[in-house]
């Protein structure tokens, strides 16, 4: 680094942040102009920035680069999840959930219940990017045949997934938090459940609500019979076989077996089931993990999800991962994020405060930097001393940092979660955003709980402190 690299100020990373974030919305909301472009141009106006701290260009780019290395298991996950979704739909395992789930599934209870699968998934698997890119892709379809709009059961599928992210012990944004904060990992799950139960069951209530819209869409037998009929027509459908290699992947992220190779170990298992069972052409099989194509039942609803996948159709995504990461990389190592988040904190005198910025910060990092580690580490220890100073327990700093940045990822269209969520899904984030209940509840349920004193654990004796 050169002698002349200086610090930002507290002024001049409020004028970073407040350039990007004005660029972003402003062409995003009002002139519609790509995100990859917009994110190209809050790149440069950042390194310009930069550059007047005294950095160099190549000082620049190695920044870029960390920011992109620092996620480089998002992005093998990336291209896997693609591959995973076009097995499964060759493999017949997309078909035969959504054969069977027409029979038991009911529009009335429809969206309450794929929370609490998408819920148990993403907590026995500890993915919520798996859970999404499965199940999430399954109740997109039966979703789509019962008349729920897709940006409510997307808004489902987000919110269950995010639910295993937040709590499950198997959860590497779980681990990471209490890592972070320097506490035990079933001390900081049990801290979260203060909080998080009940913004789960007010969001299992309001599911259960909408629901009830749309108890009049109930296909009648013989509509839910014609896509039956469509799908047996093309797959064979007997569940002991097709969901083998979601099982399969379910028990080796059960094992703590790494993410990388369950769902490789699961797309060679469907591959071996679409050429074995469903009689496919190996090439036709294997080209589809690169581009699938669409479904031949005749359904034109159908046959475009059941084409769904494939490495390609992750590109989008990717591409701007890999820009929101670079943009991350700069202002984290800059220091533009902890001038920022250092100057509000000096600034913070009560104790409900400090929770909300400490969630606000959350969801700077996220905006920020593009992903949720890197903001969960930062803010963990940024924020540290200031609940220490107020005799909290490590485990509320843990809760709340996951409050802000695990909770908040899946809503930002930039960030890696976000653009998942919206590439697999197949619904923007800006339209299932306001649906994904718990994502937002659960942070302003823990201000609110704050606010009143409760679950403020002190120590290891789980005391209450009082606002």
């Amino acid at each position: 680094m050169n002698d002349t690299v200086r610090l930002p100020s507290l002024l001049q990373a409020m004028l970073c942040f407040g350039g990007n974030f004005l660029m972003i919305s402003v062409g995003l909301f009002v002139f519609s102009i790509s995100l990859h472009i917009l994110l190209f141009f809050c790149l440069i106006w950042t390194c310009l920035h930069a550059k007047a701290l005294g950095y160099s260009f190549t000082q620049l780019r190695e920044m870029m680069n960390q920011g992109i290395s620092n996620a480089l298991p998002a992005i093998y996950i990336f291209i896997l999840i693609g591959m995973v979704i076009a097995a499964f739909m060759q493999s017949g395992t997309i078909a035969a959930l959504i054969f069977h789930g027409l029979d038991i599934l009911s529009p009335t209870f429809f969206l309450s219940a794929g929370l609490l699968l998408c819920s148990l998934m993403s907590v026995a698997t500890g993915t919520s990017w798996g859970t999404a890119g499965t199940l999430g892709v399954v109740l997109i379809g039966i979703g789509a045949t019962m008349g729920v709009p897709l940006p409510i059961v997307a808004g489902m599928v987000v919110a269950g997934a995010t639910f295993g992210d937040k709590l499950s012990p198997m959860s590497d944004t779980t681990n990471l938090a209490a890592m972070s904060a320097n506490t035990n990992l079933y001390r900081h799950i049990g801290s979260m459940l203060y909080t998080t139960v009940p913004a789960y069951a007010l969001s299992l209530i309001l599911f259960t609500g909408i629901g009830m819209r749309y108890s009049a869409n109930a296909l009648p037998a013989q509509e839910i019979a014609l896509i039956q009929t469509a799908l047996s027509s093309q797959y064979s459908l007997s569940l002991l076989i097709t969901l083998l290699p979601l099982l399969l992947m379910l028990l080796l992220s059960i094992k703590r077996v790494a993410a990388e190779i369950s769902m490789s170990a699961s797309v060679i298992c469907a591959v071996a089931i679409a050429v074995i069972y469903q009689q496919q052409p190996l090439v036709d099989v294997l080209n589809s993990l690169w581009s699938n194509t669409a479904g031949q039942t005749g359904i034109a609803s159908l046959d475009s999800l059941l084409g769904r996948g494939g490495i390609s159709s992750m590109s989008w995504t990717l591409l701007l991962s890999l820009m929101a990461l670079a943009l991350g990389g700069v202002l984290f190592t800059a220091g533009f994020l902890q001038a920022l988040l250092q100057g509000i904190i000096a600034r913070v005198r009560r104790t409900t405060s400090l929770i909300a910025t400490t969630i606000g910060a959350g969801i700077v990092g996220n905006m920020g930097m593009g992903e949720a580690y890197i903001s969960i580490i930062l803010n963990c220890q940024l924020f540290r001393k200031a609940y220490e100073k107020r005799g909290l327990d490590n485990a509320v700093l843990s809760r709340t940092v996951e409050e802000g940045s695990t909770m908040s990822t899946g809503l930002i269209p930039w960030t890696t979660a976000g653009a998942f969520y919206a590439s697999t899904l197949g619904v923007s984030v800006l339209d299932y955003a306001p649906y994904a209940f718990l994502n937002y509840l659960n942070p302003l349920i823990s201000i609110a709980m704050a606010a009143l004193g409760v679950g403020l654990l002190r120590g290891n004796t789980q005391k209450v402190e009082h606002p």
